[in-house]
């Protein structure tokens, strides 16, 4: 098992986190300990799933649930951007990093659905 801190994912996603931090910072405070604090425990719960995944032996549920996780990112961000408490600019660079991520996450539930043996019933 590689350290978790060494995985491009777990780098990307960090990195992510950072970014987050500082475009929730500049939220109104009316959205900043509501929607804004949402995205980055939402961010941060990614984050420790990473060090989850790469921790079990199966890590096919685990994935799965990191894409939805993902996906509710998506949904958050695309809240914050239409409520205009993010530029465009900012919004596009976010979400392109997320969709590095959710592009890594793919490709690492792909490597382990071939892995993966079916589970069987012994009745």
């Amino acid at each position: 098992m590689a350290n978790y801190d060494t995985l491009p994912i777990y780098k990307s996603t960090y990195d992510f986190l950072l970014r987050i931090m500082h475009v929730v910072s500049h939220f109104p405070r009316e959205y900043k300990y509501t929607l804004g604090e949402k995205i980055q425990n939402c961010t941060i719960d990614l984050i420790i799933t990473i060090y989850k995944v790469n921790s079990v032996k199966y890590k096919v549920d685990l994935l799965k649930s990191m894409q939805e996780q993902i996906q509710l990112l998506y949904l958050l961000l695309r809240i914050s951007h239409d409520m205009k408490l993010m530029p465009t600019e900012k919004f596009a660079s976010i979400v392109e990093m997320a969709d590095n991520i959710a592009s890594q996450t793919k490709g690492w539930l792909k490597a382990n659905e071939k892995g993966r043996e079916p589970v069987t019933s012994t009745d």
